[in-house]
């Protein structure tokens, strides 16, 4: 207080402090980590660390399950073919020390492996020497839930060999695992780009599947709005809002991404790596079909909050206008026995025989001309 004219301005002080420090403690949604530091930040820490890997070119398709770091080395040792691409897939990340085997295996960096760990990271694209990363988050909404669950899923590119890193096993991709099996499409004449642009599509396909389930919640919501009043019909707009917010957030890093991605591709000498840009553009397209269909959901959801307040302002103008027609009612009514209750002595109607029983006349006669009188008005 030594700055400070008096208790007033001292308090005042006091809560400007307050509000900056809460301020920037919500602002740090991030978690840190050590740099260069092997750490796993996710949530899903229960599932079973496991590799899959795929060898394939137009002719030929090798399939292996289940690999250790120790057979994968032995495998890509024997696999000296630059025609052929292998798919390396790798579910569950919470086992740090594994990943780094992996790292270590395929030479890549340690903040790469980091960045494959921590998963509050935004969607990014990194070209290295011989490399290229590129990390993205995927979502859909729980079954019987009103809540979407977010994995982020990394991918690596070296030369013919494509890694992707998911933190849980999941059916994104089972899809593409069948095309290469059966050498449906086009898949197995292409190089590992391709690949990579069938993974990226598969998972922005979640985008749309939960950019539906917020709409049909936003519905819904518009459609109790209209029928109730209840308080929790509010907090579920707010939350379908953060939702919707939160998906925004992730998706305008990886239209980012998926545009340094096609940037990239043209800028490549090899001219496979040039045609795929086209399949690219189409990614960048729908990142771009997306951001417009969210604006026009925030839209859809800001004229439901707007339609809960105006029907809450609505039902209270109703509940006024009724209060204020009886108000007025009995206002006259009021009068009269205000006027009768004076206790004169020389007061002509109190000493009338049926005084009391004209009077409740006259005022039930006040009361139904009034109302008629209001409903003719369309008062109510």
């Amino acid at each position: 207080m030594f700055f400070c004219k008096s208790k007033l301005e001292f308090e005042k002080l006091l809560s400007l402090i307050k509000i900056f420090l809460v301020r920037r403690i919500n602002y740090k949604k991030a978690r840190r980590v050590i740099p260069n530091n092997y750490e796993y930040t996710g949530i899903h820490k229960s599932e079973v660390v496991a590799m899959q890997l795929f060898i394939y070119d137009d002719n030929n398709l090798k399939e292996y399950d289940n690999l250790s770091v120790k057979k994968l080395s032995e495998i890509l040792s024997e696999t000296k073919s630059d025609n052929q691409v292998m798919w390396l897939n790798v579910h569950g990340l919470h086992d740090a020390d594994f990943i780094r085997q992996i790292g270590e295996l395929l030479h890549l960096e340690t903040p790469m492996i980091s960045d494959i760990l921590n998963t509050t990271r935004r969607a990014k694209v990194e070209e290295l020497n011989d490399l290229l990363f590129f990390s993205i988050k995927s979502m859909l909404p729980k079954e019987e839930a009103t809540t979407i669950q977010v994995e982020q899923i990394s991918f690596i590119i070296k030369g013919n060999l494509l890694l992707s890193f998911q933190e849980k096993s999941s059916d994104f991709f089972t899809h593409i695992r069948e095309r290469i099996r059966s050498h449906a499409g086009i898949v197995r004449s292409k190089n590992n780009d391709y690949l990579l642009y069938l993974l990226l599509d598969a998972v922005m396909e979640n985008f749309f599947i939960t950019l539906e389930h917020l709409e049909n919640q936003t519905e819904r919501l518009i459609g109790e709005v209209k029928v109730s009043s209840n308080q929790q019909i509010l907090e579920s707009i707010e939350r379908v809002r953060e939702e919707i917010n939160f998906l925004k957030r992730s998706i305008l890093p990886l239209r980012d991404a998926v545009f340094n991605l096609k940037s990239i591709l043209d800028q490549h000498g090899h001219q496979d790596h040039k045609s795929n840009k086209t399949y690219f553009t189409r990614l960048h397209h729908k990142t771009l079909e997306l951001l417009e269909q969210i604006e026009y959901d925030t839209n859809s959801v800001d004229s439901a909050s707007n339609l809960f307040f105006a029907t809450q302002n609505q039902r209270m103008n109703q509940i006024m206008k009724t209060l204020t027609i009886f108000s007025v009612i009995f206002m006259p009514l009021t009068f009269i026995v205000g006027v009768y209750g004076m206790n004169f002595d020389y007061m002509p109607e109190l000493h009338m025989q049926n005084g009391y029983f004209n009077v409740l006349w006259i005022m039930f006669a006040i009361a139904i001309a009034m109302t008629i009188y209001f409903k003719k008005k369309k008062w109510f």
